[in-house]
């Protein structure tokens, strides 16, 4: 796709800002239609900027769409890229092209802040040493991490390459095999637990919540769920204070609205929907911060600042925080059918805002297809810097869509769930497939596409409930051929 040069000089390259919410749905913020949350500071940011109806992550769970999002690159063409446990090891290739090189490569000073859940190490990590190879050695300059999720062991911070506030004496030790240590596990004590589950999350109890995997020692750096927020928002405002007076790009992926919800006493209680609208308006206000950083250093004129989501919502992701019986009127789908780990849109669909006063019209709304994948080639556009030709392979320069200034998005989009599927033009084609069960917990199940092949029109039917398979057999067709040829090819730009 041609598109004219949009490259800027080098004492005028705008800071580089990405906020990715974790399983923040379609239909959670007010701008894309909620009624029963309130999300102010995401608004004001519809308001100042671009709101995208229709872009996408590339994959409805966390670890590949965020994969996706730094390499520039469809997870699925790479094997051990689906949801990692706490003690996996990078999967990013230390030795490849990543969206912060190619960032750094062009003068800027690039951090990670939040979920990392990509892996460290490799392989047989050690907790309490040096924790190499991680984000340093993909294009970081600096790095604080929640290592995987909320919801897995450790329950600890590393900032760049060490666990935050460990006690030497007090080594950790990490398992997702068998039990390790004596320390008390949901399965087996659920009396102590303050918030219950429903399936999973049954092993070590930190801060009276169970997690997924073991975990033994590093009692004095173990987090406290209810201050994360705090915390993690805070190292962001931290880095953009520290990194003011030259470009940066910071990659700030928070933790809410993702299991286990526990926020912070200011939110609690404060929503209408529930502790999962109390997440949303934390995150929110985690928004709002970065917004005010922004603006108390004068920095937002030359800001390019995003906010998305890591995926599609999920109400029942393991625990039982009484979510589905305060969910009331609200969908956290919106318009759309499904939800994360689904093959339908609302998998992979997400809200995807962009503010760059001066540059991008305020309060304008795009309907053209883009993904998260395509930021390492609209980046590497917008700062001048060429694309290595084995970097970021499935990413494509959409900057002028970006920016509002073309109708022109993506070709064709491979979308991820418990298989592929392909957007192409107006249709979305779901393969056949052995019935794939409907997942969830068994009280809650999340939908997902059956055995057959399906073919929705999205322009006339934007929730996927008119399967056109049959009627359209020409267009099966070719999107199969296309979605074949995709799979089949290295990769294209």
């Amino acid at each position: 796709m041609a598109f004219p040069a949009l490259a800027i000089a080098a004492d005028a390259k705008p800071n580089l800002l990405v906020i990715v919410a974790d399983d923040l749905g379609y239909g959670d913020v007010g701008c894309y239609g909620a009624k029963c949350v309130a999300t102010p500071n995401i608004d004001r940011l519809a308001v100042q900027g671009l709101k995208f109806t229709d872009a996408h992550a590339t994959s409805a769970t966390c670890t590949p769409s965020r994969y996706a999002l730094l390499t520039g690159e469809y997870p699925w063409r790479k094997r051990g890229t689906g949801i990692l446990p706490g003690d996996a090891r990078l999967i990013i290739d230390p030795d490849r092209v990543t969206l912060p090189d190619l960032m750094k490569q062009a003068g800027y000073t690039t951090g990670v802040v939040g979920k990392w859940h990509l892996g460290l190490g490799d392989g047989n990590l050690n907790w309490n040493g040096e924790i190499k190879p991680g984000p340093l050695e993909i294009g970081f300059d600096y790095a604080f991490l929640i290592p995987a999720t909320g919801d897995r062991v450790p329950t600890v911070y590393v900032e760049n390459r060490r666990v935050v506030g460990l006690d030497p004496n007090d080594p950790i030790e990490v398992s997702y095999g068998k039990p390790i240590g004596d320390e008390p596990t949901g399965r087996d004590h659920p009396e102590l637990l303050k918030q219950k589950l429903t399936h999973g999350h049954d092993a070590t109890i930190v801060n009276g919540i169970s997690r997924i995997g073991y975990m033994t020692g590093g009692k004095a750096a173990r987090w406290v769920d209810e201050d994360m927020a705090d915390v993690i928002t805070g190292k962001a405002v931290e880095f953009i204070a520290k990194n003011n007076e030259r470009p940066f790009f910071l990659y700030f992926a928070t933790h809410d609205i993702h299991v286990p919800r526990a926020p912070h006493s200011r939110f609690a209680g404060t929503s209408d929907c529930g502790v999962r609208g109390d997440v949303i308006a934390e995150f929110d206000w985690s928004v709002g911060e970065v917004m005010k950083a922004l603006d108390e250093r004068g920095l937002a004129e030359n800001t390019l600042l995003i906010v998305t989501s890591d995926n599609g919502p999920i109400v029942d992701d393991g625990y039982d925080d009484g979510a589905w019986e305060t969910l009331g009127d609200h969908d956290p789908s919106g318009p759309l059918r499904g939800n994360k780990y689904s093959h339908y849109e609302a998998g992979t669909a997400v809200p995807f805002i962009a503010r760059w006063p001066g540059r991008i019209k305020a309060d304008t709304t795009s309907d053209v297809l883009i993904c998260q994948i395509d930021l390492a080639a609209s980046f590497a556009k917008l700062t001048g810097v060429e694309v290595p030709d084995d970097a970021a392979p499935d990413s494509e320069n959409l900057l002028p869509a970006l920016l509002g200034e073309s109708n022109e998005g993506r070709r064709a989009l491979v979308e991820q769930g418990r298989g592929l599927a392909l957007r192409k033009g107006r249709y979305k084609y779901i393969p056949a497939a052995p019935a794939r069960g409907r997942g969830g917990s068994k009280a809650r199940p999340f939908d997902d596409a059956g055995p057959e092949a399906e073919l929705y029109d999205l322009k006339a039917d934007a929730g996927e409930r008119k399967n056109l398979a049959e009627e359209r057999p020409e267009v099966v067709e070719e999107m199969e051929a296309t979605l074949k040829q995709l799979q089949n090819s290295s990769a294209k730009r």
